[in-house]
């Protein structure tokens, strides 16, 4: 298990560095800085001990050399101070340049994603991904730079100049510090598990607290409230556990460390008061090493929290690195063709489909459809309509046979010239936060506002969008705010009918439309599927009897075809449906 964790830690190391290394001019100059900062300061010591050596005895102080000295060590800080800031600078610089990278290409890879993980994986743990996780790496990664660099060069620095002064105290220094180092290793291969735990969890807790606000008003209506408040109440026992258990290991590791460190100054001061007792230093030297000891034991301490952070960091970083290292959608083919201007006709031949292999839903499934005609697709729940329609858009791609656009296979179009030659309206309304206007030209950019006023008024949504504060130019927030389902879906149908593309997909695209609005709007959609071909997703029939073709679909087959009139003289399935809804009624 350790060797596992330790793999997955250099793995995840190494995609961090090579990110890092896009900054090497800032990377570089960072260490400089720091080899500088710490050289500045080691040299403090050395000054120090030469002012106490100025200090004879009573009456005995060279005050001259000691303002000499005094001035040197104003410019040394000075200089110091200044070296740190441009550090810092260039710290900052280098993590927050790798976030941005990071999340841009993490979100990149969102929107190559193919549906099917989006379908798997709940929003809010996706978002924690992007959001929380790299947040926390931030953190790591903005103190491994600050403070790794510069512990390692104080470290190295102090041996060389406690060198300077007595070979014997560093030698002793020296064959302590393998037990500080061996401390901090032990507990740091243990905790990068428990950050990881705690990571995911964390991710587990954000998805259930989207879900459950972003549908507040179904756990209310249903008095779900205390079923809600247990499944949230074990998942915040969960994180609590992980994170008390990291917690507490990682926060082992300064004690621990300060435990050995304390053993260092007890040894060069000991070692240092007998020397200097037998000639061998002066009193100055001495308080030199005592300094130069804690300089040497700090970083020790500082490192340690450092390996701590960086445990977590690299716990977040992972979760980011899978997300971005998930499978995209299959690329375009490399000589994949632009459809410029489908000419409306669809042909499905021998097409089967399955979200689970084993599960079949679509088998077998053959369809012509001719341009300009109008085709209807009903049928019970999960018989397919649905799939169907992410097929068309290549949402999905087919297990075996052939889907053709305008005589050309599916597969040797590009997605985005597929997509744009249909204009989609779903049953889900979908609106981003932004004026009713950016929402109507998501598709057209750039259209005019006569375009836009037009597109309106043939949707019948002019009427309620000039009503609004600011007309065309008011704010919505995300997902339409306060209008209601029926004005998002009349947006919807109105962003389509402005792009107006050579076929239409609309599901269930009236639903949530009132009766009488619905009548004007099947209206203008008449209009609008005039020479263009239009597959219309439908539960209630009666807006599907003008249809040139009716799909009558059953457990992903195919089982009526034919207009209203015809199927009904069947007396089959559809002859029943209808029937159910109209007869009975």
């Amino acid at each position: 298990m350790s060797k596992k964790v330790s793999r997955q830690q250099k793995a995840t190391l190494a995609k961090v560095l090579r990110y890092i290394r896009r900054y090497w001019f800032y990377l570089g100059l960072s260490v400089v800085l720091a080899a500088v900062t710490v050289a500045l300061t080691l040299y403090l010591p050395i000054l120090i001990g030469q002012a106490v050596d100025k200090i004879v005895g009573a009456g005995e102080v060279d005050f001259s050399g000691i303002l000499r000295i005094l001035r040197k060590m104003a410019v040394m800080i000075a200089l110091t101070a200044a070296a740190q800031w441009i550090m810092n600078v260039c710290n900052n610089k280098i993590t927050y340049n790798v976030i941005r990278d990071i999340r841009r290409e993490a979100f990149e890879k969102i929107e190559r994603l193919p549906l099917k993980y989006i379908d798997a994986h709940s929003y809010g743990e996706i978002v924690s991904r992007v959001i929380a996780d790299v947040d926390q790496f931030a953190d790591g990664l903005l103190m491994g730079f600050t403070q790794f660099f510069t512990g390692i060069v104080t470290i190295f620095g102090t041996l060389l100049f406690m060198l300077t002064i007595s070979v014997k105290i560093t030698a002793a220094v020296v064959i302590i510090t393998p037990v500080s180092l061996f401390v901090a290793s032990f507990i740091a291969q243990r905790t990068f598990s428990m950050f990881r735990l705690q990571s995911e969890t964390r991710g587990e807790q954000t998805a259930f607290i989207e879900e459950m606000v972003g549908n507040q008003k179904v756990v209310q209506a249903f008095s779900h409230e205390s079923e809600a408040l247990e499944q949230f109440d074990e998942i915040n026992s969960r994180l609590q556990k992980y994170s008390l258990r990291a917690i507490f290991f990682s926060s082992i590791t300064n004690p621990a460390t300060r435990f050995v460190n304390s053993l260092v100054y007890a040894t060069v001061g000991v070692v240092g008061a007998f020397s200097a007792i037998a000639g061998g230093i002066s009193v100055g030297q001495l308080s030199s090493l005592l300094s130069y000891a804690n300089q040497y034991t700090k970083p020790f301490n500082e490192i340690s929290g450092v390996i701590t952070e960086l445990q977590n960091a690299l716990a977040c970083a992972a979760r980011v690195f899978e997300l971005m290292e998930e499978e995209a959608e299959v690329s375009d083919a490399p000589d994949a063709q632009t459809l410029k201007e489908a000419d409306g006709s669809v042909e499905l031949e021998h097409v089967c489909f399955s979200y689970v292999p084993g599960m079949k839903l679509i088998e077998d499934f053959n369809l012509t459809v001719k341009p300009g005609q109008r085709v209807a697709i009903v049928g019970p729940t999960g018989c397919g309509k649905t799939t169907l329609i992410n097929l068309l858009m290549r949402f999905y791609d087919v297990n075996s046979g052939e889907i053709r656009v305008s005589g050309i296979p599916m597969r040797e179009l590009t997605r985005k010239s597929l997509r744009s030659n249909y204009g989609m309206v779903l049953q889900e309304t979908w609106l981003r936060s932004g004026t009713i206007r950016d929402n109507i030209t998501m598709g057209k950019e750039g259209a005019t506002d006569e375009e836009v006023i037009a597109a309106a008024k043939a949707s019948h949504a002019h009427s309620f969008i000039r009503r609004l504060p600011d007309g065309y130019d008011t704010v919505i927030a995300e997902d339409g705010g306060n209008l209601s389902q029926g004005q998002k879906q009349l947006l919807c149908i109105t962003r389509v009918m402005l792009c107006l593309p050579p076929m239409l997909i609309l599901d269930e695209a009236t639903s949530s439309i009132d009766t009488r609005t619905e009548i004007r709007i099947q209206k203008a959609f008449a209009r609008m599927m005039e020479g263009r071909t239009s597959f219309i997703v439908a539960h209630r029939l009666s807006t599907i009897q003008e249809a040139d073709m009716i799909l009558v679909m059953k457990d992903g087959s195919v089982i009526e075809q034919g207009n209203h009139e015809e199927l009904l003289a069947k007396n089959g399935f559809y002859a029943n449906l209808y029937q159910s809804q109209f007869v009975q009624a």
